[in-house]
Formats: C-alpha cells, sequence, structure tokens
C-alpha cells in the first residue's frame, strides 16, 4: 500500500498566503522524513481554498528539497494552460528529478480562471479531449504537431525526453475523474484515475469498475488493467482517540471551507450550490481515516479491500495549524505505515 500526503495549501481564517505555502512546503520535507510515498500538490486560483496558482511550480521546489519521496500535481488544470507549455514543464521534472515527479490533470470547472487566462468556457465544456490527446502525445512521441479545432501547428520536436533514463517513458500521468465520462477519457488513454475525497468507497468501487469495462473495450490488455495504480483522495488525522482526532477537523476545517468554497466564480454566472462547511467536515470523518492508528490502518485496508485502490493522497493539513500538521505527518508514517505492511 502507498500513502502519500494532500496539499492544497490551504489558507484558514487569519492566515496569510506566505503562512499557507510555508505549511505546504514543510509537508513535503516532513513526509519524506516519515517515510510516506509521494505528496500531491494542488491547484487553485484567485481563492483561499488553496493559494497555490501552479502545482508544477511548487512540485518543482519540493523536488528540490527533497531526496527520495515522489512529488506530484493534483491536479494541474488542462483547460486553462497549453498541454505543450505543461508536456514541457512535466518531462523537466520527470528528467531533473530522475523520475520522481507524477503529472496529475484534470478538467478543473466552469470558473472565471477561465476568462482570465482567456482560454474561454469552451476550452471546458469542450476541448478538454483535445487537449488531454495533445499532452499525452507531447509526453511519449519525439515529434508532434497539431491540426484540431483548438491547437494548429507545424510538426516539432519534442525537447527535453527521457532518452538518457533507463525507463525511456515519460512520466507518470494520472488523471482526476469525478463523472462517467472522464471515467471513459481516462480509460481510453489507459490513465490511472485520482478520485476525489467527497466520495465514498462505494462510488470508487463502481468507477474503477467502469474504468475497467472501459479499459477492455479499448483494447486494453488484462495484465495493463490489473497493473493501474489509481489514486483515493482523502482525509486523515491521527490521534488517540476518535473523537479527539475528529475534534480537531470540526474545529478548523468549516471555517476553512466556508471561506474557500464560497470564493469559487463561475465565468457564466450560472447557478452552483455550496456544501455546508460543517456537515461536509463531519461528512470526510466517516469517510476517511480519524481516529487512533489502528482505526486509521483499518479504514485504509477496508478501502483498498472494497475498491481495489492501494494508493492513497490524504490531506493532513486539515488543523490549519503548521505545528499540527507535521505531528500528524509523522503519526501517519511512523504510526500508521507499519501497520498496512
Amino acid at each position: 500500500m502507498r500513502v502519500g500526503a494532500f496539499v492544497l495549501a490551504a489558507q484558514f481564517p487569519g492566515q496569510g498566503h506566505a503562512e499557507a505555502l510555508h505549511r505546504a512546503v514543510r509537508s513535503a520535507v516532513v513526509a519524506e522524513e516519515a517515510g510516506l510515498d509521494a505528496v500531491w500538490f494542488a491547484e487553485h486560483h484567485f481563492m483561499p481554498y488553496g493559494v497555490c496558482p501552479s502545482a508544477v511550480t511548487l512540485a518543482a521546489l519540493a523536488l528540490g528539497r527533497t531526496r527520495r519521496i515522489r512529488v506530484g500535481t493534483a491536479v494541474s488544470v488542462l483547460p486553462t494552460t497549453h498541454p505543450v507549455a505543461l508536456g514541457e514543464q512535466a518531462a523537466l521534472l520527470h528528467l531533473a528529478s530522475e523520475g520522481r515527479f507524477t503529472l496529475g490533470v484534470g478538467r478543473g470547472g466552469p470558473w472565471v480562471d477561465l476568462e482570465v487566462f482567456d482560454s474561454g468556457l469552451a476550452a471546458y465544456e469542450e476541448g478538454y479531449p483535445e487537449s488531454l490527446a495533445l499532452l499525452m502525445r507531447w509526453l511519449r512521441e519525439p515529434r508532434v504537431g497539431a491540426a484540431g479545432p483548438r491547437f494548429r501547428f507545424r510538426e516539432v520536436p519534442v525537447v527535453p525526453r527521457p532518452d538518457d533514463l533507463e525507463d525511456r517513458s515519460g512520466p507518470p500521468v494520472v488523471m482526476a475523474c469525478t463523472s462517467p465520462s472522464s471515467v471513459r477519457l481516462a480509460a481510453g488513454h489507459g490513465l490511472p484515475m485520482l478520485l476525489g475525497m467527497h466520495s465514498g468507497d462505494e462510488e470508487k468501487a463502481e468507477m474503477v469498475a467502469l474504468w475497467r469495462k472501459c479499459s477492455l473495450e479499448a483494447g486494453r490488455s488484462p495484465e495493463e488493467i490489473a497493473a493501474a495504480a489509481h489514486v483515493s483522495a482523502g482525509v486523515v488525522q491521527v490521534g488517540d482517540r476518535r473523537q479527539e482526532a475528529a475534534e480537531i477537523l470540526t474545529k478548523a476545517m468549516p471555517g476553512w471551507l466556508h471561506q474557500g468554497l464560497s470564493a469559487y466564480v463561475t465565468i457564466d454566472g450560472r447557478a452552483r450550490t455550496m456544501r455546508d462547511p460543517l456537515e461536509y467536515t463531519k461528512l470526510l470523518c466517516e469517510l476517511h481515516p480519524v481516529g487512533p492508528p489502528q482505526m486509521c490502518a483499518d479504514r485504509l485496508a477496508a478501502t483498498a479491500e472494497r475498491t481495489g485502490i492501494t494508493r492513497f493522497a490524504l490531506l493532513t493539513e486539515g488543523s490549519g495549524d503548521l505545528a499540527a500538521t507535521e505531528d500528524n505527518l509523522r503519526r501517519l508514517g511512523t504510526e500508521v505505515l507499519p501497520l498496512l505492511s
């Protein structure tokens, strides 16, 4: 089982941007010290839900501060960036880190980001498959050109390429999936899924089953399908008692969620419903490993058994406090992980 940290760089009430980013960087360093498998950085724009606007940039810093741990994006939002630019950055980090980088990509939402970056609503509603296909070609082929509705350019050489590494394939890629259509798209490209922390085991199991079905239909081999390393996002809070661990989150997370989720602005003014922050926090505490080490280990093992997913990206900064986040990471690595081996 491979357990990593999911880092939002969340700005809790009363905190500044620098404080949130410092906690994010420290999370990567402490995650490596604690023996975790990976650290995953999220990307958001113009909001306190997460103050990292470039997951690949923060991943680059984390790769430079660490030596062993894998570092990934969860996720880089594809409709607001050029897939070739993202592909070049991913290849650069893959090579410079000697294969420790994983690129996570996602569709994002119909947010004002699309207006600010001049990609438009169509990039979100219709253009995502074209962007993903171009990105995957860039990461896997030596020369690439494009003649699609959105991207059109002459064939150019792909630089840099992983020719000097023992494994000459490009960086691993995972894709955030929240709907059947995104599951089918991921399966068509043979990409493992990153499944959100709002989803329970039953929903994740259904998405894995659909992915396997679509992968078979796309001609993937049973061996390739069985080896797919999907990632389950969640929350973790290790404490001596279940109630104590849950209280840490229910006291801190609702304030952050309220100011963070309410900051989402749609590009076209469409109506959206915000989750109740306290009820959402309570739901996360029920779905994910929150409590004593053995309870946390049992919860992760149960999710793995029910869904077939054995790779996890767990939010550890739910307390909003640097010292508490570091302690949570260390307890996850030293007290929970040994129970999973």
